[in-house]
């Protein structure tokens, strides 16, 4: 059976779990020790990053390259559109949610769960990530247009891509305007049994985390800063957060290999 190591609070791992159920591949799930402790996961995630999918003998990282290993073992149903411009258009709306809107709602968790910043300066930070959610979003109605789906008539590879940006941001407070398409939308994929399989495991997870501002000041729960969600920190008013985790070493970047 197919293992995911995964989070399921990683919007990354979402889209991985989404396109399991959706072609109705049985999977398994665990959450890996990103400190080093697991030898196997180190093994098969260099980065300690997740979602790592273990098939055999197979191990494949990284949630896009995972997603394209899933479509070319398990053809059907296609979570690609079959016309090359439309494959280019869901990847493109998988970018964008992937390293822009993946950091708005990664800085609002940081504040918000993980008490990175207070007072004026997290009123700065979300207020900053509010404009931001309300101009992808528009982006993201104008990309859906009249369709029922991102794919166009079915759920497939664009949809799973952006629920979790766009749920994320919703459950931050900034849902897509009331009566728009992207809020249908919403609620269409919300209805649909494998994303209500991955709300209710993030659910789950969230309500483990009451001490998890205070494990974050103490050092033991490290979060990742590396690419889009450094820079969202740096250029909108957050550098000192970065300076204070590092020195805390309660922020790590990617792993150096060796």
């Amino acid at each position: 059976m197919i293992r995911l190591l995964e989070h399921p609070l990683s919007p990354y791992a979402q889209k991985v779990k989404l396109a399991l159920i959706e072609k109705g591949i049985a999977f398994e799930t665990a959450v890996p020790d990103f400190l080093g402790g697991d030898p196997a996961f180190l093994a098969a995630s260099p980065r300690r990053e997740v979602p790592t999918l273990l098939d055999g003998e197979t191990a494949v990282f990284d949630s896009t390259i995972i997603l394209e290993y899933l479509e070319d073992k398990w053809p059907a149903p296609a979570m690609l559109p079959a016309a090359p411009a439309e494959r280019a258009r869901v990847r493109m709306l998988e970018e964008i949610c992937d390293t822009y809107y993946e950091a708005i709602n990664w800085a609002m968790y940081e504040v918000r769960v993980f008490g990175r910043a207070t007072g004026e300066l997290a009123e700065q930070l979300l207020a900053r990530a509010g404009k931001q959610v309300a101009g992808v979003n528009a982006f993201l109605e104008r990309q859906l247009g009249d369709r029922e789906h991102f794919n166009g008539a079915a759920f497939g590879w664009g949809d799973l891509s952006v629920f979790p940006a766009v749920n994320a941001g919703a459950l931050n407070g900034f849902p897509p305007a009331e009566g728009s398409s992207l809020a249908r939308w919403l609620d269409r994929v919300r209805a649909r049994p494998s994303a209500q399989r991955v709300m209710a495991a993030a659910a789950e997870a969230m309500a483990g985390f009451g001490m998890v501002a205070q494990l974050v000041e103490s050092g033991l729960f490290v979060r990742e800063y590396r690419d889009h969600r450094l820079e969202w920190m740096m250029r909108s008013g957050g550098a000192q957060i970065v300076l204070d985790g590092v020195a805390k070493g309660n922020i790590r970047f990617s792993i150096e290999l060796a």
